[in-house]
């Protein structure tokens, strides 16, 4: 069977082809009283909606795909919208992948864009997808987990372990650790944002989900590391034919306006069936 590699997963799957975001309700709300909450596991789940209710922030995203044949490590800045609950990613494609430059992500609940995305595709262009097209729901395979799905993902905390205290930026941050479930975490998030997070949890072959997470002392989330993983080799349980991903979010300016837009439906391309054989 054919090796799918990470590093190349945005051309293969938009050519095959040819996200989950969810949080936040329709309105911000006022977030003064969020407090963190004692129990390491409650503060955990509360975290997405917490910072949800911030209205807006700003991300970083690394994603650093392993095999036992390669690496590759992808990088992301934009942020995310909870009040329109769409975000934006700029995503800076490694050397030797199939897909080379800068991949532009738009998402929404159930539903991701992404232009630069495959070598059939015309510049400036923008592919619309179902995230249930897709067998990780987009949580890894455009080169980012979006800032809503990495949240949204610690609503399926089944342990968390305060291990530290940390002041970055001025800011003094808990640092947890411990295991998330993707299939409760999209139970718990429901609707279209859920579809993602359930994709995901049918997909990856760890099902307790290794996690990091800092928070400060209203709750809301600063940084959080996910560490995935999934076949390499179509329905291969060996070692050697898994694949290791581990996702980065790192979240700021809470708050602070956000600049993403869903693209015009004049923007769209939609690939063309091939002609039958006569």
């Amino acid at each position: 069977m054919k090796k799918l590699h990470l590093s190349a997963a945005v051309a293969v799957l938009a050519a095959a082809l040819s996200a989950c975001s969810g949080g936040g309700g329709g309105h911000a709300q006022d977030a003064s009283a969020d407090q963190l909450a004692a129990d390491p596991v409650t503060a955990i789940r509360n975290a997405a909606d917490i910072t949800g209710r911030t209205g807006s922030v700003h991300a970083r995203t690394e994603l650093t795909t392993e095999s036992a044949e390669k690496k590759a490590v992808f990088n992301g800045t934009g942020g995310y919208d909870y009040v329109k609950r769409l975000g934006r990613l700029e995503i800076d494609v490694p050397p030797g992948a199939a897909t080379t430059g800068r991949i532009t992500e738009v998402v929404l609940p159930g539903t991701v864009y992404l232009q630069n995305s495959g070598a059939k595709i015309p510049e400036g262009k923008w592919v619309k997808l179902d995230v249930r097209q897709l067998p990780d729901g987009n949580l890894v395979s455009s080169g980012a987990t979006d800032p809503a799905s990495a949240a949204g993902a610690l609503r399926g905390a089944q342990t968390a372990e305060l291990v530290g205290s940390e002041t970055v930026g001025g800011v003094e941050l808990k640092h947890y650790k411990g295991t998330l479930d993707l299939a409760k975490a999209a139970e718990v998030t429901g609707g279209r944002g859920a579809d993602g997070l359930r994709m995901a949890a049918q997909t990856f072959t760890v099902k307790e989900v290794p996690y990091e997470a800092w928070l400060d002392a209203q709750g809301r989330l600063h940084k959080v590391v996910e560490t995935f993983a999934f076949a390499g080799v179509a329905g291969s349980k060996a070692p050697k034919d898994q694949v290791k991903v581990v996702s980065t979010t790192s979240l700021s300016d809470f708050g602070k306006p956000v600049e993403a837009a869903e693209p015009a439906a004049s923007e769209i391309y939609s690939m063309k069936a091939s002609a039958p054989a006569k």
